[in-house]
């Protein structure tokens, strides 16, 4: 999340972050640096380390999902939604960059117009939304 916000529609937000970004400093309480770097830090672990790991081992398109209960209550809606976002995101000609994408879910869908958890009219809604979402993006 902490790359930027490529593009928005209703329900979704895409954020992306270059693969070759520095790592985000820490600015939470308690961090005194390479020292109290955790078990899934970026500094580096050990001694002879030369510098930060990199997050990805090769350079491609990494795609996430980020469904939250808030607005998917039940966890078959919250599966859909998601394999809805990955299956999209393969179909994309051209694909997306190079770069670490989050497709993030910021507002539930209306539970009086798709009452069933996986009906038709709600997975059509979110494919149609996706691909403007990734339209907005490649542009």
């Amino acid at each position: 999340m902490a790359g930027t916000t490529v593009s928005r529609t209703a329900h979704f937000a895409l954020h992306r972050r270059p693969l070759d970004a520095p790592p985000a400093p820490d600015a939470g309480p308690g961090s005194a640096g390479p020292a109290s770097a955790g078990r899934f830090s970026n500094a580096p672990m050990g001694p002879g380390s030369a510098g930060p790991k990199a997050l990805f081992a090769f350079r491609d398109s990494w795609i996430g999902a980020l469904v939250p209960k808030r607005w998917a209550k039940r966890a078959v809606t919250r599966n859909a939604i998601k394999r809805q976002i990955y299956t999209v995101s393969q179909e994309l000609q051209p694909p997306l960059p190079a770069a670490a994408h989050v497709v993030r879910l910021r507002a539930g869908f209306d539970r009086t117009q798709f009452i069933s958890a996986t009906s038709g009219a709600l997975k059509r809604a979110v494919r149609a939304e996706l691909q403007q979402l990734f339209a907005q993006a490649a542009q």
